[in-house]
């Protein structure tokens, strides 16, 4: 058995399909460091991440794919699921051995891109399904951190939101709020993967990480803001939100299985109405 070992980057999986088509082989299998060898596996190629190999495949599936082709890859890269790395794998080559199917131009040696659109869409391609169904899932998540992150304000203006998602989907989220909340200062921080962004009205939007997340003026285990950086103000209207959610919940209408199914229970700890007893079950 063929085993190929990347270092399960996005640039490693693709530098992995460079060595596949270069050295003429096709892995049966695809690990990421630290996965278990199967038994009877011959000695693996261990894949070197090359930018440039992984640059040069990018810009193969730039003119094999379609837009939704490409998002495809690269939002259910952000599920972060090690499942997706063979189906994903296995998408990707077939692009380009279809590729190979075409007729080549004598003129300039062009290969005429292939009839990829169908292929993105081939639901019953099994590897071609796992990577839809993995992308929906990610846009899915993206969609209830728009719906369910709750910001706080500090005392000097900045709003900040903490997140705990799934799938690493803040990269997909930040413009969202960045077109909304331009003119504010805002961070919205991942506690699970321990970075964040960071706008500015002044400076725009930069990536952040903390060396010492001990000393965050705020929790990761519920994203509350400690009570000396809390703005007075958003104290007051954290309240009134509780106060409302509580106010407006009908205990003769409540359905847990219908409210669990709208908003999961994994996002209710940064939720500042699930918060404090705030839980409307």
């Amino acid at each position: 058995m063929l085993v190929y070992v990347f270092d399960n980057t996005l640039d490693g999986l693709l530098t992995a399909v460079f060595d596949s088509f270069f050295l003429r082989q096709q892995p049966e299998l695809l690990l990421a460091e630290g996965e278990q060898l199967p038994l009877f596996a011959d000695e693996p190629h261990r894949v070197v991440t090359s930018s440039e190999k992984a640059d040069r495949v990018w810009k193969g599936l730039e003119r094999q794919l379609s837009k939704d082709g490409l998002r495809m890859v690269t939002v259910s890269w952000l599920s972060e699921e090690q499942t997706l790395n063979q189906p994903l794998f296995n998408f990707i080559c077939k692009v380009f051995r279809q590729k190979a199917k075409g007729t080549v131009n004598r003129a300039t040696g062009a290969c005429p891109p292939a009839e990829t659109p169908g292929l993105e869409r081939n639901a019953s391609d099994a590897d071609v399904l796992a990577v839809r169904n993995t992308c929906r899932r990610v846009l899915h998540e993206q969609l209830r951190m728009k719906q369910f992150i709750r910001f706080q304000k500090a005392k000097d203006g900045t709003y900040l939101a903490v997140v705990s998602p799934d799938h690493n989907v803040l990269p997909l989220i930040i413009d969202h709020f960045r077109d909304r909340f331009n003119d504010q200062s805002f961070l919205i921080y991942d506690a699970h993967r321990h970075y964040g962004y960071y706008h500015t009205p002044d400076d725009g939007t930069m990536r952040i990480t903390f060396e010492n997340e001990a000393a965050v003026p705020f929790s990761l285990s519920d994203g509350k803001l400690g009570k000396d950086v809390l703005s007075s103000d958003d104290e007051l209207f954290q309240q009134l939100w509780r106060t409302y959610f509580k106010a407006i919940c009908i205990k003769e209408r409540i359905n847990p299985k219908k409210q669990l199914s709208d908003m999961p229970r994994r996002y209710w700890k940064y939720m500042t109405e699930k918060q404090a007893g705030g839980n409307g079950l």
